[in-house]
């Protein structure tokens, strides 16, 4: 990727995860042309790159679900990953009560490229992907930032 074109992607990234005036996450979002095995694709892979910086599956995941196929395809990876999922207070295998830990997520299409990002209230992760006949890969590095 050309640097002139990789400047306006960091500044996307940057952006996406600016925190509201109240000081909270994000809400979720998904467009509604990231769909099907793209989707899919950019869930499990982010998922997974999730499950590599959390340590830990035991904390349950507070998911705020939509009717989108990436929030169905998150919510189903970080399950394959181990997490028990907690959505508007429902809880699907969440272990011994323990608190769970809210994750939003959001996609966006900026330049041809899908953004996506997930965050805690201890880390962000964010990645672009090329999406190109309903296959999505990675475009850029991982974007990693942890706060303590």
């Amino acid at each position: 990727m050309q640097l002139h074109r990789l400047i306006p992607l960091v500044l996307a990234l940057g952006l996406t995860g600016c925190q509201t005036a109240t000081n909270g996450l994000s809400t979720n979002a998904a467009p509604p042309d990231v769909s099907g095995p793209a989707a899919g694709a950019i869930a499990g892979d982010m998922a997974g790159r999730f499950a590599e910086q959390a340590g830990s599956t035991t904390t349950p995941i507070k998911l705020h679900k939509d009717t989108s196929e990436f929030s169905v395809a998150l919510e189903a990876a970080l399950k394959g990953w181990g997490f028990a999922i907690v959505t508007d207070q429902k809880s699907t295998g969440a272990k011994d009560g323990a608190k769970p830990l809210e994750l939003t997520y959001s996609i966006a299409v900026v330049d041809g490229q899908v953004l996506a990002r997930l965050s805690t209230d201890t880390m962000e992760l964010g990645q672009a992907y090329s999406v190109s006949n309903g296959v999505a890969t990675p475009a850029s590095p991982l974007s990693l930032m942890k706060r303590n």
